[in-house]
């Protein structure tokens, strides 16, 4: 009888650098690669019809590598606890391998994988690669707590063993005797299904801006890579430093099946957030009456995808600086739109952002007006996301409610009718906002004495709280007030081309005709 094995694709959808996938290889006589979907998730699930197309493509690039071996990848429709006693009957399987996931939903259900496997007799073989350490580690390092700043983050990596070097890519020779199965009927059974078959309505969706797969996504870091990575040598702003984030945010969540709620979350400031429907879907659906605003929210709706910046700004904008909305409605709302939606980061980041964790300098806040014009000068992201105002001015895009009548009627868009006016008065909402978090802050410090609000100003600013946001150790931000900077770079209103997406500052969009 032979040995076989199964390799369960999940959030690691390559082939190269892949341990788990090279160690379920050697010494077994045959291999199959499968990948889990339920297609009752796909049609009630609130992931936007972008992020599940950015799957399928990831799906259907990995099922054209694994032809290049003779072999196809399995797409099994189900879930994983009904699957996978089934399978190893089926396939008398005696080995199965996945990549591990720290997150606390995935181990939970991992758990659950390996008592079926064990009571099956199945080999169960999971290794690190979604992440570059031992998320485990790192917290046994720490007294069995998260690290809750970056600094103490990199004190604890810089202890620990350099990250392993990439495992070579598999290929025919490091297959060796080990083959990979494949029926004349697998499209019918084990196909990657359209987003037709999971009951999505693709009439006028419009080809991906961001094609999706380990093809695309090796071309395009290697593009990064030859553009940018001598330019910064050090964390924060190194692409080190970067992915370090990315490891940060993963550990303060692994331990904490919470971290994507305000209640009961052990790192979270309770703040009594309003509630607010109607201004959350103003928000999400870009019709604050905030052009710089809008636009963002737009191109995340149309595309998938926003720079880091852009995404501060909104955060913002929603949470402690103007709707004073709880950072978990933007966090779903993130979560269905964006293409690299990712839960640790996703939620570390809402919570950043809303000073709820990590970060306590709520007196910095993001002027949608400023920062935007500071950005891009001409508008020319404006004009592109938001066609209803490109006969506006550049002196006026951005806030185009200050507009004379007689520029509003030349520019075809008359603010209140052709496009709304801004749904709050910022200097207003912002010098409240700041108010109440001063207060929250307070009770804190009273309570837990923390000495947070030495350094609060009496008068934040001198326009009513409106200041350009200067984050000292956030991802891409320098500590020059009122500039930031991302490995040296400003921009001056200029289109940028799409293969720079991971690289400087300012909101990068592609370079497509504004007409």
């Amino acid at each position: 009888m032979g040995c076989n094995s199964i390799h369960w694709f999940r959030k690691g959808l390559r082939l190269h650098d892949n341990p788990a996938l090279l160690e379920s290889v050697q010494g077994v006589d045959t291999i199959r690669c499968v990948y889990i979907v339920d297609p009752w998730f796909a049609g009630t699930s609130r992931l936007s019809i972008n992020r599940w197309g950015f799957l399928l493509q990831c799906l259907e690039d990995l099922d054209t590598n694994l032809r290049k071996l003779n072999s196809r990848l399995f797409v099994i429709r189900g879930q994983p606890a009904d699957v996978f006693p089934r399978l190893f009957k089926e396939w008398n399987i005696s080995r199965l391998s996945f990549e591990y996931d720290s997150e606390p939903f995935s181990k939970k259900r991992d758990a659950v994988i390996k008592k079926l496997a064990t009571e099956a007799g199945v080999e169960v073989i999971v290794r690190i690669s979604h992440t570059l350490y031992d998320m485990d580690m790192i917290i046994e390092r720490n007294a069995g707590q998260p690290p809750l700043t970056y600094k103490h983050f990199q004190k604890l990596i810089s202890q620990m063993e350099p990250v392993e070097m990439p495992v070579k890519m598999i290929t025919s020779e490091t297959m060796g005797r080990c083959t990979m199965p494949v029926l004349d009927d697998h499209g019918d059974r084990f196909g990657v299904p359209s987003l037709e078959e999971l009951g999505f309505d693709t009439e006028g969706l419009t080809s991906a801006v961001w094609p999706g797969g380990e093809t695309e996504a090796l071309a395009r870091l290697e593009r990064h890579l030859e553009r940018k990575v001598k330019k910064n040598s050090s964390p924060p702003l190194s692409l080190y430093g970067q992915l370090f984030w990315r490891e940060f945010f993963y550990a303060a969540g692994t331990n904490n099946p919470k971290f994507d709620k305000m209640e009961g979350n052990p790192i979270c400031v309770q703040i009594p957030w309003d509630r607010n429907p109607e201004a959350l879907a103003k928000w999400a659906e870009g019709k604050t009456g905030f052009p710089w605003i809008d636009a963002i929210m737009t191109q995340l709706r149309q595309e998938g995808w926003i720079h880091h910046l852009a995404r501060h700004a909104v955060a913002c904008f929603l949470t402690r600086g103007d709707l004073w909305i709880s950072w978990e409605e933007g966090m779903k709302v993130f979560e269905e739109l964006l293409l690299d939606a990712d839960w640790s980061v996703n939620a570390g980041n809402w919570m950043w952002l809303s000073c709820s964790s990590f970060f306590q300098q709520f007196f910095h806040c993001y002027c949608p007006v400023g920062f935007g014009r500071r950005t891009d000068p001409n508008g020319d992201y404006i004009r592109r996301y938001l066609p209803v105002l490109r006969g506006y001015p550049a002196k006026h895009i951005y806030d185009p409610w200050n507009a004379p009548e007689d520029v509003q009627r030349a520019a075809n868009c008359v603010i209140g009718v052709d496009y709304p006016r801004p749904m709050v008065h910022h200097a207003e909402a912002s010098r409240l906002n700041i108010e109440r978090m001063k207060q929250i802050y307070q009770q804190l410090s009273c309570y837990r004495g923390l000495g947070l609000l030495a350094s609060v100003p009496s008068n934040p600013s001198g326009s009513g709280g409106i200041m350009q946001y200067s984050a000292e150790t956030k991802p891409g931000c320098s500590n020059v007030a009122g500039r930031n900077t991302l490995e040296g770079s400003l921009t001056s209103g200029k289109l940028f081309n799409p293969e720079e997406e991971m690289s400087g500052m300012g909101l990068k969009y592609q370079r497509q005709s504004m007409d």
